[in-house]
């Protein structure tokens, strides 16, 4: 077996999106990998065959990403292979094997495809508005909030809307309003429901409804925007469509939604089922996966959806009668799947390794194989909070753990904080433990998985997460003796890197921290992030024009001066979900203050840097990572500078 490291990730296969062929008899997916000398991600389609149960490689370009089967059981993949466009191009390959052609190219930056019969696609990207001012590289016109998106830059007049391409007729027309802002999309006989936010100068938070008919051209509203929280939409009807939303709550939008149906004639909504988890996404956090698929389809009044419960995200069904049931509820994270003929095919992280599929629960394929990596294998540990409920935690032993022996620790904050930890593997923990760490994480309140009311911690941000995370801290140290207190770092990214600033104000009882992607004051963070302006209300309950005192009470920076951590800050300049003012923030304070601080800024990445940023840069942040914990953590290395 081989000790994972931090370049290990460049040796992974990241398995993903997994999908039956019209006939049933195979399943395309995506395998993607790094590829060092050029800096990036290279994805090709692969083929498994259900009935001689093997695989195979179909594209060898590293250009195929996501793919769309047609109705002629061909595959259509978006890809750049020599033009030079603004928009985009499909090229379409035969499951037999041979070169790829190109189909058709459309003039928006496309994100999905899908095949609606007689050789038309519906096609959702990004295109500016028809009255949108054309830009000028030497400066910046701004009229609307949100102004910029995390990785996107400046989004000034941009909207994701949808399209339908037709192949015959070589024609490509907008389907939603001009200015509607298009999130899900849900196609069955002839219809198409989707989700959409119609907006010009400030973006609300509730999405509408409308239903488009592929026949007439018609498209009609079935629910205006700003009216209700929208999870998933499904069509499982002709004439009715399964509807994840809530109303009012005391919980405000931190309340899961529950099922409704909703009549597609007038868009009368009607409770179907409650349901206190999240619906359609899993947040099972990991950094041992690269790619996307399906997590929501819809058959004959049923529906499947991932769910996380717990610190797992399993596939459950809805049916009519409000049934719900997990059909694949292995421990792990179900990231995505697909239905066809009675048979499931499941793309998961189980097992101690990245991502594989599972055909009706079986693993068929071994592209990461089993015992490959010296593993941590993570030692559950549970307490009670301070308000009667349970938490859940792990503990990941150092690499040539030998009792008796003093070592350091990490404690590790996920992000979120709707997000959840469990036993899937994680990358960045197995290369601390590797490296002669105890690594040790939880899910404090807020977290995903255990219901509303643990989930909900709007307007109360270091309190009731702090004590669960500081007790937590105290129950590990106790279990696991050779811990030395005195040599105990902590860390996280975005929520953790946000709960990482809050503890260095609240205690000194930490050797170290790393801080990444982070909020450190809710009064800038409100104007500045792309999200900030509903995301604020949303967690802290107000917004500065109500209560600017109760934004600054649950900020890091009022506590600053309490700060004796040395502290190392990770941001990035493409990141406007955390924007690097952020962490410049702190830094800056700390540096004043005399407490030892450094920070990293990496260029052109965003707030997904951990997880899918250059291969480069995921090694660079890894080492700094290290480095610092090594320096501050580790007797041997102190008073060694980091590199």
């Amino acid at each position: 077996m081989e000790t994972i490291t931090v370049e290990s990730f460049c040796r992974f296969k990241f398995v993903s999106d997994p999908g039956f062929s019209p006939d049933g008899r195979q399943i395309a997916f995506v395998v993607q990998e790094a590829d060092l000398k050029d800096n990036d991600y290279k994805g090709d389609l692969w083929l498994y065959d259900c009935a001689d149960k093997t695989t195979r490689r179909l594209t060898s370009a590293g250009d195929a990403k996501s793919y769309t089967w047609t109705e002629r059981g061909t595959l259509l993949f978006p890809g750049k292979r020599g033009e030079k466009t603004e928009g985009t191009c499909y090229y379409e390959i035969s499951p037999n094997g041979g070169e790829a052609v190109k189909k058709f190219e459309v003039p928006v930056k496309a994100d999905k495809l899908i095949a609606v019969g007689n050789d038309r696609y519906l096609v959702a990207g990004t295109a500016m508005l028809p009255d949108a001012e054309a830009k000028d590289p030497a400066y910046e016109l701004i009229d609307e909030v949100p102004f910029w998106g995390n990785g996107k830059g400046f989004t000034n007049g941009s909207r994701r809307g949808l399209y339908l391409y037709d192949g015959a007729a070589e024609s490509f027309e907008r389907i939603s309003c001009e200015t509607d802002e298009v999130g899900q999309i849900s196609v069955r006989g002839g219809k198409v429901l989707y989700t959409s936010y119609p907006w010009r100068d400030v973006r609300g938070l509730y999405e509408g409804i409308c239903l488009y008919d592929l026949a007439t051209g018609e498209n009609r509203c079935l629910l205006n925007k700003d009216v209700r929280r929208v999870g998933m939409i499904a069509l499982w009807e002709d004439g009715e469509a399964l509807v994840a939303t809530c109303g009012e709550n005391p919980h405000g939008n931190g309340k899961y939604l529950d099922f409704y149906t909703m009549d597609l004639a007038d868009g009368t909504l009607k409770l179907l089922a409650p349901y206190d988890y999240s619906s359609g996404s899993g947040s099972v956090g990991s950094d041992a996966r690269l790619g996307g698929g399906r997590t929501v389809k819809a058959g004959d009044g049923i529906c499947f959806f991932v769910s996380t419960r717990g610190y797992n995200t399993v596939l459950c069904t809805v049916d009519k009668n409000g049934e719900i049931r997990e059909v694949f509820s292995k421990e792990g994270s179900c990231d995505s799947f697909d239905v066809a003929n009675g048979h499931t095919v499941v793309c998961g992280l189980y097992e101690n390794r990245p991502a594989e599929l599972y055909l009706d629960g079986e693993r068929i394929t071994e592209l990461n194989p089993t015992g490959y990596w010296d593993v941590s294998v993570p030692e559950e540990i549970r307490l009670t909070s301070r308000d009667g409920s349970g938490l859940t935690g792990w503990v990941l032993k150092p690499a040539g753990y030998q009792k008796g022996t003093k070592y350091p620790a990490i404690l590790h904050i996920h992000g979120g904080p709707r997000t959840v930890f469990g036993t899937a593997l994680h990358h960045e923990m197995q290369v601390w433990a590797s490296a002669g760490y105890f690594v040790f994480y939880t899910n404090p309140h807020g977290s995903d998985g255990f219901g509303t009311e643990f989930g909900d911690i709007n307007g109360k941000y270091g309190t009731i997460d702090y004590e669960d995370l500081m007790d937590f801290t105290d129950a590990v140290l106790k279990a696991y003796p050779d811990i030395d207190k005195d040599r105990v770092g902590v860390g996280g990214g975005s929520y953790g890197g946000y709960m990482t600033n809050w503890i260095i104000g609240h205690t000194d009882r930490f050797a170290a921290a790393v801080s990444q992607r982070s909020i450190a004051n809710w009064i800038s963070f409100e104007f500045m992030s792309d999200i900030g302006h509903t995301f604020t209300k949303d967690q802290q309950a107000v917004s500065g024009f109500e209560d600017v005192h109760k934004l600054w009470q649950h900020s890091p920076m009022k506590y600053i001066k309490n700060c004796k951590t040395p502290t190392l800050f990770i941001h990035s300049d493409n990141d406007y979900r955390c924007p690097i003012a952020e962490g410049m923030e702190m830094f800056a304070a700390l540096k004043i203050l005399g407490v030892e601080t450094r920070m990293c800024i990496f260029h052109g990445e965003t707030h997904e840097l951990s997880r899918s940023g250059k291969p480069r840069n995921r090694i660079r942040r890894m080492r700094e990572i290290l480095d610092w914990y090594d320096r501050h953590l580790k007797p041997a290395a102190a008073g060694k500078e980091a590199c």
